[in-house]
């Protein structure tokens, strides 16, 4: 079994890699034996080092810059064998009523397009760039970074501040659950269209992880979730590996759901 998790001699490019799951994402590769390429928007200013890591700045939202991407790896003979959609645009939910235009009815199209941008349209850009190559070579392997909310639909009294007029009670925004939902059904498309070419596609669908939040939400998250708890951040990692590697070979087009049981409530 741990001969199947292993990801020695393979390359996995993470997306959004600079970020707070990115990095757990390449540090989670790296240990299963993995040379890992970190695309962000950013370059890290300190973290992980390793001489199997790679950082590459680009903008996954511009289809010029992935075939950039793909050109200088091609120089640099470095074939990606895995595809991690992780970049989003951060969209937490404010802690002080209405700050950013959250709710629905006065939810702004630029930030819809910036967030669909990135969340969904830069999973599609990278998955047509690389996936394709993968389908080439006949062996590949895409996991797309996905969520409870987008099996359920988000509770929004969980964020309501007493004291806030209704009209100004921070909500999720509606890109979130668009962009999660989306990206189940892009994954279904990608096993199914290159299924018979040799590569998988899967979404790892997360619950919420304890992240500095206030003490109530915590709390009143936590009363929805079957084991009584939020994740904690190292809790995902190993699921990753799991997708990326030869352990899940007979799985494609599927959810691989760890939200502690919220989503079955």
């Amino acid at each position: 079994m741990s001969d199947r998790l292993s990801l020695d001699g393979r390359t996995a490019l993470v997306t959004g890699g600079a970020g707070f799951l990115g990095r757990r994402w390449v540090s989670s590769l790296l240990d299963a034996g993995a040379t890992v390429i970190s695309a962000d928007r950013y370059l890290p200013t300190d973290g992980i080092s390793s001489e199997r890591l790679r950082h590459e700045k680009v903008d996954i939202t511009d289809a010029d810059g992935i075939s950039g991407l793909v050109d200088r790896l091609t120089s640099a003979r470095q074939t990606v064998d895995v595809l991690v959609n992780n970049a989003a645009l951060d969209a937490p939910v404010q802690s002080s009523g209405l700050s950013r235009g959250e709710r629905f009815e006065t939810f702004s199209v630029e930030r819809w397009y910036d967030e669909i941008a990135v969340g969904l349209t830069g999973a599609f850009l990278c998955s047509q760039a690389f996936g394709s190559l993968m389908a080439q070579r006949g062996r590949g392997v895409i996991v797309s970074v996905g969520s409870d909310l987008g099996l359920i639909g988000p509770d929004q009294r969980l964020y309501r501040i007493d004291g806030v007029r209704d009209e100004e009670q921070p909500v999720k925004p509606v890109t979130y659950s668009v962009i999660k939902t989306g990206l189940i059904g892009l994954t279904r498309y990608l096993a199914t269209y290159w299924g018979d070419q040799g590569v998988r596609a899967n979404v790892l669908c997360l619950g919420g992880v304890a992240r500095d939040q206030s003490p109530t939400f915590v709390q009143l998250v936590s009363e929805r979730i079957p084991l009584g708890r939020m994740a904690s951040p190292d809790e995902y990692g190993d699921a990753m590996v799991f997708l990326c590697s030869d352990a899940s070979s007979y799985m494609t087009g599927a959810c691989l759901v760890l939200d502690g049981g919220r989503s079955v409530w």
